[in-house]
Parts: structure tokens; C-alpha cells; sequence
């Protein structure tokens, strides 16, 4: 994969599918319609425990013992308010669930009340003070029925069985109390922590998407740079020659006049190519088109060679491989390197332009014997003296494993040194 796709690949996936959208897909239809709509699982929250106090509120009815049906309906509405008051929700509930034992201890809605409060707490606060809070609650209940008493018509019902069987109902009921609450804890806890683990998630996917956006943004920036920075000075070191020479050889003028053309039209080219992916509303990348490497540096050559520049060029080695990104790469280093050297330098006889590949390690040296300024020569790597130029060629080198390095030569001048590392497969990940 190119360095251009690399970066709208990812772009290209955030827009296909976001990641709410995939969250949504698997909660199903069912958790989805809920998810939206609060309110009516806080419905079928008040009803479910209303069908489980169902029985205690109809024999309760039969007794005459409204006072317990007014409580387990304050629980009902207590309910309804557990996401905003999730503390508040449980202490009442723990209260009432207690009088309503008090009152009638063996109904069918024993705990039912705590396990939607607890839950509610569960997946609104941290695990700690979770626990504490089902501890709290729970502790209570469960001990008023361990030591539950037992009334004079219900020993006539269990004379037949043994002694201690009042004792261990009274443990397993207290038992079933803690571990219902605590799985109603638990449960709670799992969905804040899955809430939390799709939040971050989320958070990550847009830190995601931001980086990609800022990395072609650099991308284009670095593209636009190489583009503009080579063709402007190229342009206007052709147009300074043809002032030259147009009166006293007209047909060298034309063929610098030529060059000057085409190099515009290559720019504006370049520039479409850059800016299409900017209007690109597909997501996809901007297609690279394959180049001979050789016949596009060659082109390249001969466009520094009509500037002005004394060039020369050597290779050795095989030659470099059939990769677009890669062979991209090279074009931009040498494009950037006599940019540099055409902008800023001054008694030029000779610049020498090497590549060399040895296995997988393919060198570039681009150095001149000529003098620039003091800024341009502290600079001759920039764009337009800003400095980017290094940094944008360091970033393509990056890619493949390589640095760029840039200095003054050891025979005056300017030289600049490249590596890079070709493994094989860097165009087609």
C-alpha cells in the first residue's frame, strides 16, 4: 500500500462505518429500541416488579393489610426516579423492603425492590462504592430474616417437619437475599465497565481519525510543498535564461521557453493530483500513478540541466524497485536536494547526482562544489527558508526504514545523503 493509501484507507473505513454505528448494529434491535428510549425500560422495570409482587399484593388485599400494598406500590414509584437518584432510590427502597417484611414476611416480592436499585447503582458508580452500597442495603434484609420469628399458625403447619428446619429457612432465605443482590450488583458492574470500555474505545476511534486527518493534511502539505518549491524555482530560472538568451540565440531560447511550458504543465498536474484528493468524496485515495523511475528522474534531469545546472548522474547497482511509493520517494529526495542546490547555489561547476542500490539498501547522494549563502546554506534543505524540506524528505525515508542527512560537503558545497531500506513488500502493505 502507498503512503497516500495508507493514511485514506483509514479515513476510508471511519467513513464507511463509524464506530457508533457498529455499536449500534450489535445491541440488536431489541437493546437498541431501549437504549433510545429510557423511559420505557424504566416501564418494564416498574412492571416486571409489579408482576413479582403480584401475589404478595393480592393476598395482602384478601387480609386487609393495605398498609403493605401502599408499600410495595411506594417502591414501584420509587423505581421510576433510579437513574437520577440511584442512592437516594436505594436507601428508600432497603427502608421499605424492611417495613413490608415486618408486615408480611413471607411475601413473593422479598428483595425484588433492591435488585433493580442495586443494579442502578452498579452501573452508575465505580465497583467500590457499589459494593458498599449492596453490602449496606443487603445486610439489613437479610439479617431480619435469619432471625426471622416464626408465627404461632405457621409452627402448626410445620410441626411434621424437623426442629431446625425453621433455622435453615431462615438461613437460605437470608443466603438467597445476598446472592440475588449481589448478581444484581454484578450485572450492574458489567454493564458500566462494557459502557466504559466502548467509551474509550469511541475516544480512541476519534483521536484516530483525527490523526489521519492530520497526517494528510501534512501529506498534502509536504506534496504541495515539493511541487510548488521545485517547479516555481525552476520556472523562474528558466525565464531568467530565456531573458538572457533570446537575443542572441533565439533557438536556445525557444528550447528553454519549451521547458519553462512544460514544467508548468506538470505542476498544474501535480497540483491537480494533490488537490483531487481533497475533493475526493469517496474517501478513496488519489490514484498514484506507476512510473519508470528512470525515465522520470531522467526527465527530471534534463529539466535541471536546462536551468542552468552543470548535472551529472550515475547509478549503479540494479536498478530500483518496480514500486510507485518507492520510486515516488526517490523522485521527491533528488527533486527537493536540486531544488535547493538551483535556489541557493553560487559558483556551480559541477553537481553529482548518485544513486546506488546494494540488496535491499538503496543510497542517494546529491552534492555540489559550489558556495551558497550563509542562510541558504543553513537553510538549503527548507521550504522557501522555513526548514520543512529536511523534515518532509526525512518523513518519506521514514517510511522505509531510512534517514536523510544533510550538510555542507567535504569539498565545499553542499551535499545531502540518503538511505533507504526496500524489504519487499513496503509498496504492497
Amino acid at each position: 500500500m502507498t503512503e497516500v493509501s495508507q493514511v485514506k484507507d483509514a479515513s476510508a473505513t471511519t467513513a464507511d462505518a463509524s464506530f457508533a454505528e457498529i455499536t449500534q448494529r450489535r445491541r440488536g434491535r431489541i437493546r437498541r429500541y431501549f437504549y433510545k428510549r429510557p423511559r420505557a425500560m424504566d416501564a418494564v422495570v416498574i412492571l416486571c416488579y409489579v408482576l413479582l409482587a403480584l401475589p404478595t399484593i393480592i393476598t395482602s388485599i384478601m387480609d386487609g393489610k393495605w398498609l403493605v400494598v401502599a408499600i410495595l406500590l411506594l417502591i414501584a414509584v420509587a423505581l421510576i426516579f433510579r437513574r437520577q437518584f440511584p442512592l437516594q432510590v436505594v436507601l428508600a427502597v432497603a427502608l421499605l423492603e424492611i417495613a413490608a417484611t415486618i408486615l408480611n414476611p413471607w411475601g413473593s416480592n422479598v428483595s425484588a425492590g433492591l435488585w433493580f436499585a442495586l443494579y442502578a447503582v452498579a452501573s452508575l458508580r465505580k465497583r467500590g462504592p457499589a459494593l458498599v452500597v449492596f453490602a449496606a442495603a443487603s445486610l439489613p434484609l437479610s439479617l431480619l430474616y435469619l432471625f426471622m420469628w416464626t408465627s404461632p399458625s405457621q409452627m402448626d403447619n410445620l410441626q411434621d417437619l424437623p426442629e431446625n428446619f425453621h433455622l435453615i429457612n431462615n438461613i437460605a432465605t437470608a443466603a438467597s437475599i445476598m446472592l440475588s443482590n449481589l448478581l444484581a450488583t454484578g450485572i450492574g458492574i458489567s454493564v458500566r465497565q462494557r459502557r466504559e470500555h466502548e467509551a474509550e474505545i469511541a475516544a480512541w476511534a476519534a483521536r484516530t481519525t483525527q490523526l489521519g486527518k492530520v497526517t494528510e493534511r501534512n501529506r498534502i502539505a509536504r506534496e504541495m510543498h515539493d511541487v510548488v518549491a521545485h517547479s516555481l524555482t525552476v520556472m523562474i530560472s528558466l525565464s531568467d535564461g530565456a531573458a538572457v538568451v533570446v537575443k542572441k540565440d533565439p533557438d536556445r531560447a525557444g528550447d528553454v521557453l519549451g521547458e519553462l511550458s512544460r514544467t508548468g504543465r506538470a505542476a498544474l498536474a501535480d497540483m491537480r493530483r494533490v488537490l483531487g484528493v481533497l475533493r475526493d468524496d469517496s474517501g478513496r485515495p488519489a490514484p498514484l500513478t506507476p512510473l519508470e523511475s528512470g525515465q522520470n528522474l531522467a526527465k527530471l534531469l534534463d529539466g535541471f540541466r536546462t536551468a542552468g545546472l552543470p548535472l551529472h548522474y550515475a547509478h549503479t547497482g540494479p536498478g530500483l524497485p518496480a514500486d510507485p511509493a518507492f520510486e515516488l520517494t526517490v523522485y521527491r529526495i533528488v527533486q527537493e536536494s536540486l531544488t535547493n542546490v538551483l535556489r541557493y547555489g553560487r559558483s556551480l561547476s559541477r553537481v553529482d547526482v548518485q544513486v546506488a542500490r546494494d540488496g535491499d539498501l538503496v543510497t542517494i547522494d546529491v552534492y555540489d562544489d559550489g558556495r551558497g549563502t550563509r542562510e541558504g546554506g543553513s537553510e538549503s534543505v527548507g521550504s522557501l527558508g522555513t526548514g520543512q524540506g529536511i523534515a518532509g524528505m526525512n518523513e518519506r525515508a521514514g517510511i522505509y526504514a531510512g534517514i536523510v542527512t544533510a550538510g555542507p560537503g567535504k569539498r565545499g558545497g553542499w551535499a545531502v545523503h540518503a538511505e533507504l531500506r526496500w524489504n519487499g513488500e513496503k509498496g504492497e502493505s
